[in-house]
């Protein structure tokens, strides 16, 4: 037994339109936060649920979470995530801190019905371990404006390149698919978590969180703990709690 998982929670609960860069953006989102979790004690993992476009708050969130599970010595920390992707700015962050995190983070995307669209796909490929739960999908990361529209002429040109370096790195950072990452960029290529997983995008498809810290358990990836560690195995329903919802956040542009 791992002990307990300790979680915090956002979610969308309206559409905003969100710029990409100087000029473009990945796509539309927009959420609300909450939780206030009961801190976990003893041996623990914690949980944190991204459902909605990736924009300042997001990124706010996920630091503090990384944060968090360092000074309540968590084992790692899972970003449950479905998103249909947001600000570069914002993903860029988000990479960096999830690069350069004390602890280990898992980017997994669920439940079944979920996707990482967009800023989703960079942020999944940094992580120490990335899941799918089964009918999820990844992919579909060519910038466009905030509205939708293609960015053309030479801003588009640069956008695009300097986007796709930025997924090819990531790739090799992780050991993952770079020239996946870079046509899921160009070509706005998606993957089901089956061609994710054969393609070395992920590497691990998980039915739930116990599935899934049963296998990451069993892997090590240079993720800071030792293989089959008994920390991230056994069943994962522990204290699962909400807090009260807060308020949303809306950042103008």
């Amino acid at each position: 037994m791992f002990g307990k998982i300790s979680r915090k929670f956002l979610r969308s609960s309206r559409l905003l339109p969100l710029k990409f860069g100087l000029f473009a953006a990945l796509i539309i989102g927009g959420l609300s936060v909450a939780a206030q979790p009961k801190e976990a004690s003893g041996p623990h993992v914690d949980l944190i649920v991204i459902d909605g476009g990736i924009n300042p708050s997001v990124d706010d969130f996920i630091r503090e979470s990384i944060g968090r599970a360092r000074s309540k010595g968590a084992r790692a920390l899972i970003i449950q995530l479905d998103t249909p992707g947001g600000l570069l700015t914002s993903t860029r962050s988000i990479v960096k801190d999830i690069l350069g995190a004390p602890v280990p983070v898992i980017v997994y995307v669920a439940p079944s019905g979920a996707g990482a669209g967009s800023a989703g796909v960079f942020i999944t490929l940094s992580a120490h371990i990335a899941a799918m739960a089964p009918g999820t999908n990844i992919g579909a990361a060519h910038p466009v404006a905030g509205g939708g529209q293609e960015v053309k002429g030479v801003m588009g040109e640069k956008i695009e390149n300097f986007t796709a370096s930025f997924s090819e790195a990531i790739a090799q950072k992780r050991g993952r698919n770079a020239e996946w990452a870079i046509q899921a960029v160009r070509r706005s290529v998606s993957i089901t978590e089956k061609e994710a997983l054969k393609k070395n995008v992920i590497d691990i498809v998980a039915k739930d969180i116990d599935d899934l810290l049963q296998q990451a358990g069993r892997k090590n990836g240079g993720c800071g703990w030792p293989r089959a560690d008994p920390l991230l195995q056994g069943s994962a329903r522990g204290a699962l709690r909400d807090g009260p919802q807060a308020k949303d956040h809306q950042y103008p542009f």
